[in-house]
């Protein structure tokens, strides 16, 4: 008898753990959508130019990326906040099939102005998806919130990957419309599993009052109560339950941590998009063949996978704000080295930088999940995403206007190297999380 309830036990325990990893692989799926917007635009741009149908420039096409970005910005601190006013579940489906919709309808834009609108409001809901998807697998993944937040980012960057070999298959055989749609397509699939699938997170319900709920769904998940209903300890009175989410973030307690994770995440995703967009470039004005300077970037994008398995297993260990801190100081440090033409001693550099350059913003996100409360992790998250942007405009500014002066090499390595060690400043004036 006692084998058959140690067996029942068993299979629940494992019932719940494929339930939460299914919760996991749902908002990584979202986060892989949002990676192809990333890589999209990009892929698209010789074709655009070469499209006899529109008079299109590299001004134009600027104007259109921006756009994008600028979409990204307004969602992340709009959808982000209203994550914690409406619920996680219902807001990450929204986000998803709003920017899934709007990037179908980029292939049937007719104009660069159609164009730069579409992205502009496919932006927004992208902006909304990525800090509603951490917010979620945070709270499902107690206790990890470093593995929690570099798990999920995974997904970004495998979505970039896959979509530059999307576009080698498409984009000769059948145009730049056809990648707008072929992105699209996995949205078809992944809505109704969200909406068969997705449950709401216990954390958001207990915050909310909801306690009954809270409790039944984190027992068919497998998460400790203690864990959904957070005691009076746990936050002070002038933190718990405020009347707004985002009152919560210009807190006494809290506004320091707020500044601090919003100047470090600026300074993050400046390094993420202008390395992105311009070290092929710099390569090349530093003697590296086209080939070579294109293999660079696949590398510093396999670094950054490779960097962020194993930045949410030291964050576990060591906390997030601390991983972080270590994470910015070696980018600066390896960003400083690529300066040293080292011939193919360089892609061991570059694949190190790509190691700590793109898991160190992840960082910046596991510690928001530490530092906040449930009830404005959410907005947390979507203004420290959403400030990011700003910086992940500034970035490809900061690479072309060095370019442009004739100087991107070496000083471009010194510069980006210098954003990485404000990045560790900037994080190093929070508050620890206790």
């Amino acid at each position: 008898m006692r084998t058959s309830s140690d067996g029942t036990a068993t299979e629940a325990a494992r019932h719940t753990t494929r339930s939460a990893r299914l919760v996991i692989a749902l908002c990584w799926v979202a986060v892989l959508l949002d990676g192809f917007d990333l890589v999209v635009l990009g892929a698209v741009n010789p074709a655009l130019l070469d499209y006899p149908d529109w008079d299109v420039d590299a001004g134009s096409l600027t104007v259109i990326s921006t756009a994008g970005l600028v979409g990204m910005t307004l969602g992340a601190l709009a959808i982000g906040t209203l994550t914690d006013v409406l619920g996680r579940r219902r807001t990450l489906i929204f986000s998803v099939t709003a920017f899934s919709v709007l990037t179908l309808a980029c292939a049937f834009a007719t104009s660069p102005e159609m164009l730069g609108v579409l992205r502009f409001l496919a932006g927004l809901g992208l902006g909304g998806a990525l800090p509603t998807a951490l917010a979620i697998v945070a709270e499902f993944m107690p206790g990890k919130k470093g593995s929690a937040s570099t798990t999920v980012m995974t997904g970004y960057h495998v979505g970039a990957v896959a979509t530059a070999l999307l576009a080698l298959v498409l984009l000769e055989s059948s145009g730049w419309r056809a990648m707008f749609v072929a992105g699209t397509l996995p949205a078809f699939v992944l809505v109704p599993l969200m909406f068969r699938y997705l449950p709401e997170s216990p954390a958001y319900l207990s915050a909310r009052g909801r306690h009954d709920e809270a409790e039944r769904i984190a027992a068919d998940y497998g998460l400790p109560s203690t864990d959904v209903v957070p005691s009076d300890a746990d936050h002070t009175p002038a933190t718990a339950k405020p009347a707004s989410p985002v009152r919560a973030l210009f807190s006494p307690q809290l506004l320091r941590t707020s500044v601090s994770i919003w100047v470090t995440s600026f300074m993050g995703l400046l390094l993420v998009y202008g390395l992105n967009t311009w070290l092929p470039t710099i390569m090349r004005e530093a003697g590296y063949d086209l080939g070579a300077s294109l293999s660079l970037l696949l590398v510093l994008n396999a670094g950054a996978v490779a960097g962020l398995l194993v930045a949410g297993r030291v964050a576990d260990r060591i906390g997030a704000r601390t991983a972080g801190l270590v994470w910015f100081t070696l980018a600066a440090l390896f960003l400083a080295t690529l300066s040293i033409n080292l011939a193919y001693g360089v892609y061991v550099l570059v694949f190190l930088a790509g190691c700590f350059v793109f898991s160190s913003q992840v960082l910046v996100y596991a510690f928001t999940s530490a530092a906040y409360p449930a009830e404005a992790r959410a907005t947390a998250l979507g203004w420290s995403a959403g400030v990011g942007r700003i910086g992940a405009i500034c970035g490809p500014i900061l690479g072309g206007a060095l370019l442009e002066a004739g100087i991107a090499y070496p000083w471009g390595f010194y510069a980006f190297a210098a954003v990485g060690v404000l990045g560790a400043v900037a994080l190093s004036t929070s508050r620890p999380v206790r």
